[in-house]
């Protein structure tokens, strides 16, 4: 991964400088070792109005006893902040240098061997992390490029963070570091502690999808690694899911943050705790009532399986939910929904089933006379399953009346013949099933279907009398 890296990050032809230990030495006739290149001051005050960028020696050119000195010296270097917004191309030489030192403080941490990194070096190293990822700077690019988020999908071609080039070396190096065996987590907790790991799990919310990725990434290490921190990043992801549901409707890193919770919830132990349950009934399943669900549906369905597939109990509480905030006009949404149902319906077992089903049946009835034809089509292919098949068969004396109307409409009336075949297939094989039961609902449905016919003529007839009745009486007060 760290050469595939190094590919993809820009290199100027002709700079001098080490890459990765592979290029030639500096050159002395232009820059010297320990020579000193001043930065101009940032406006925003992240720098002192002279920080020098120094450059110094390549570790594998120190001695052993050298290189720790050398490292923390590499990592007070990385420490400072390049505007690339303001000043794109100011600074050249001083960015490059700081790319390269960046690049090689990496690749010590992957070749360190077997000796644990000391306090000091844990230190300086969380320091350089939050001196480049909890900058003034790049907190201001997030703050001004956050966008709608059902426009993300568009805004995300241009949305990529200018100062990447560094900040990518730093997300590596850091994810290197937590995933390290040299790296103590009872003495890292002390610097990767709530302030540090709150800041991050702030960042996810950034239009570059790069930097999300590498985010996950490194929260799902920190989760699996100090142990101390589970409860708080549980928890302020939930506070952050709140106030998404319930203010904003915006966040770039919804579907990252539910990866994220996927792998979680995925080794919770059984029984599940309360704690689990109310995040599934208050959180996710109020997810699926935001206008930008395609965003991360695919996450929030895989985290509502987890939950089920560990509790089939539960599969009641869902499915009351999905009913509950199931789209009325988007068609599109609804498609989703019946997916996720699907799912769902597989692991729920006979007794969690009964529960639900009469609501259930009344809004699958819905979405096979929709006159869209992929939500009827989509509703239709769920007797396709064996599973949700047997459910229904059990259930049949219940629910049959309730779908019955609904597939005899489409079958005569629907605009689409893809929806009448599937609907000719679903009304067999619930006649074959249960043939006395399904002559029964059919001849019921036929008497309140002519009653329904000789009501519209009464009421017809009705309004007509009742038209010469008004129509004669303006004419005997015309006549006065």
């Amino acid at each position: 991964m760290f050469k595939q890296i190094l590919g993809k990050l820009p290199k100027k032809p002709s700079a001098k400088f080490w890459d990765n230990g592979e290029s030639q030495a500096p050159d002395n006739n232009n820059t010297q070792v320990g020579d000193v290149l001043s930065q101009r001051s940032s406006s925003n005050g992240d720098n002192l109005a002279s920080v020098s960028v120094e450059v110094l020696p390549r570790l594998k050119d120190v001695s052993i006893s050298e290189k720790q000195e050398l490292f923390l010296k590499k990592l007070r270097l990385c420490c400072v902040v390049f505007d690339f917004v303001a000043e794109p191309q100011g600074n050249l030489k001083e960015k490059e240098i700081k790319r390269q030192t960046l690049l090689e403080v990496v690749d010590y941490v992957i070749s360190s061997g077997n000796g644990k990194f000391t306090e000091s070096v844990i230190q300086e190293a969380t320091r350089m992390v939050s001196a480049n990822l909890f900058s003034t700077l790049h907190q201001q690019w997030k703050n001004n490029k956050t966008p709608e988020a059902g426009d993300l999908e568009e805004q995300e071609e241009g949305s990529l963070n200018p100062s990447w080039p560094h900040l990518q070396i730093v997300y590596e190096f850091l994810l290197r570091l937590v995933a390290s065996p040299n790296t103590d987590a009872k003495i890292s907790k002390k610097y990767i502690d709530h302030t540090f790991v709150l800041k991050l799990l702030d960042l996810f919310d950034s239009e570059d999808p790069r930097e999300r990725e590498y985010l996950k990434t490194i929260l799902h290490r920190i989760y699996g690694r100090f142990m101390v921190h589970r409860p708080f990043i549980r928890k302020t992801m939930n506070n952050i899911l709140f106030d998404f549901i319930l203010e904003t409707g915006k966040h770039s890193g919804i579907a990252e943050f539910l990866e994220v919770l996927g792998s979680i919830i995925n080794g919770f132990a059984l029984p599940l705790k309360e704690e689990h349950k109310l995040f599934l009934t208050r959180v996710l399943v109020p997810l699926h009532k935001l206008k930008c669900l395609p965003n991360y549906h695919q996450q929030l369905s895989y985290c509502i399986i987890q939950f089920v597939e560990k509790d089939c109990k539960l599969a009641d509480i869902v499915i009351k939910g999905l009913l509950k905030y199931w789209p009325v006009t988007n068609s599109s949404k609804e498609i989703m929904f019946l997916g996720e149902l699907e799912e769902i319906l597989e692991m729920t077992q006979l007794a969690e089933f009964e529960r639900c089903m009469i609501p259930l049946s009344r809004q699958i009835a819905q979405c096979l006379s929709s006159s869209h034809f992929q939500v009827a089509e989509r509703a239709l292919y769920l007797w396709n399953n064996d599973h949700v098949s047997n459910l229904v068969r059990h259930n049949s004396r219940i629910i049959l009346p309730i779908v019955l109307p609904a597939l005899e409409k489409n079958g005569s009336s629907h605009w689409n013949q893809t929806v009448k075949n599937l609907t000719e297939n679903v009304l067999k094989v619930l006649s074959d099933t249960n043939p006395e039961l399904f002559e029964e609902c059919l001849r019921k449905f036929q008497e309140e279907k002519q009653n329904a016919e000789d009501n519209k003529k009464k009421n017809g007839e009705t309004w007509r009398q009742i038209e010469e009745i008004v129509a004669s009486k303006g004419q005997t007060s015309m006549a006065k």
